[in-house]
């Protein structure tokens, strides 16, 4: 099983917008662009939502018969680790192997001392082809990666393992995470990274690193365009120089997670998989939970209503919502509106200022963040929610259409 060149991870939070996500992927392809869809869904999300990970594949599989789609798709057990994948196994062909929380784990000192050993025949001088300068590795590189990456790539391994013995080797694609980390990791670690990841017998498809700047949810990069882009072209030549040294499948690639709304370093991710014919994984995630929101506002009445009441209830309950999220959102808390003048808001008011347009006089970063990690207040919501969502169906489809069609697959692919 392989994945194709270009994907799109779309999560659903509440699993009602399936159809309206694929419509945005049949538009690219019309416009020349195939790309495959992914729904992915995290297991903390399952537990907020009270959904479990078959009817995310409920979702994709009738959105793919309703519309006709005729294209490859997948469904995501996102961030998962030995301690929940299980309940993903049949429903999910695709698994994120999220082993950033291992990083910095002890490995033996038998287990080090043998892959530094192993990295001989890249001591020194490392010319990776492409990359104008090389990398110095000396011996105190190669023990600080090691000692770093090592016990995280095994763990890797123990969950890809695990997931073989059910499915079989061949009937889903593999993801490495190690993105929620506050250090990126550099091209040179990502280089040994793979080496480990090649060791372990693992066959990623795609890996998702933590690159410079911040990846906050729901809002545009916060950083260095520019050093992003060496980082993530100078990674782009590393996969591929990996790939030959260490006999990875040939359609690695490199994941972009927290991805929506990315749209400062689009232009840059575009022209580089361009230049080198590479492909990429973008996961968009939450995003399609605000064009909900969104919807509903522009709905009026009840559904405006339920909206407010859904950032005022976040308002006071910040530390709870913000603190799984803490590594990918800054929201500053002065710039916050508060519940009065949110109360005196009409529809449009509240869409502009929730929906990402950048320069537009009304959009506020902190305000959509905020909203972005309260889906929990929803779920609460239980049938009221669902209902205005199923109410207002044909409005809120076309908000989340829009949103990915116009504001992410236009800008990540040129359309």
């Amino acid at each position: 099983m392989k994945i194709g060149k270009y994907s799109l991870g779309i999560g659903d939070r509440f699993g009602h917008q399936g159809e309206a996500q694929l419509r945005a992927i049949v538009k690219a392809a019309v416009a020349g662009v195939d790309i495959v869809p992914v729904w992915n869904k995290s297991n903390r999300e399952h537990s907020y939502i009270h959904s479990k990970p078959n009817d995310t594949r409920i979702e994709a599989d009738a959105a793919v018969k309703a519309l006709k789609f005729a294209g490859d798709y997948f469904v995501d057990a996102d961030h998962i680790n030995l301690s929940n994948v299980q309940g993903f196994i049949t429903a999910s062909d695709f698994f994120t192997l999220d082993v950033a929380s291992k990083i910095g784990t002890a490995s033996s000192d038998e287990q080090i001392a043998a892959f530094v050993s192993s990295c001989k025949k890249y001591s020194g001088i490392l010319n990776v082809p492409g990359i104008v300068h090389p990398f110095e590795v000396s011996d105190q590189l190669l023990n600080t990666i090691v000692r770093k990456f090592l016990a995280a790539i095994a763990e890797a391994g123990k969950i890809y393992n695990f997931i073989k013995e059910q499915k079989g080797a061949d009937h889903f694609i593999t993801e490495v995470s190690m993105d929620e980390v506050e250090t990126p990791q550099t091209p040179v670690e990502m280089f040994f990274i793979l080496k480990m990841i090649a060791e372990q017998g693992i066959p990623v498809q795609t890996i998702a690193p933590k690159f410079t700047g911040r990846f906050n949810k729901g809002v545009d990069y916060v950083g260095d365009v520019a050093q992003f882009s060496r980082e993530f072209e100078e990674d782009v030549l590393v996969i591929e120089y990996a790939i030959k040294e260490f006999g990875l499948p040939d359609n690695l690639k490199l994941s972009i997670h927290s991805g929506s709304d990315k749209f400062s370093i689009y232009p840059a991710i575009g022209r580089i998989i361009k230049k080198y014919d590479k492909g990429i994984h973008v996961k968009t995630a939450g995003t399609t939970w605000l064009e909900e929101v969104i919807g509903l506002a522009l709905a009026g009445g009840e559904a405006l209503e339920l909206a407010k009441d859904i950032y005022k209830s976040a308002l006071t309950r910040q530390d709870e919502l913000c603190a799984p999220y803490a590594d990918v959102i800054d929201i500053k808390q002065n710039e916050l509106p508060s519940a009065d003048e949110v109360d005196q808001w009409g529809s449009e008011k509240f869409a502009n200022t929730l929906r990402h347009i950048p320069g537009h006089p009304d959009y506020n970063p902190n305000f959509r963040q905020l909203i972005h990690v309260g889906y929990k207040i929803a779920a609460e919501s239980g049938v009221k929610y669902m209902g205005l969502l199923e109410k207002h169906h044909d409005l809120v489809g076309s908000c989340v259409e829009e949103n990915l069609f116009d504001r992410h697959l236009k800008r990540l692919f040129k359309l």
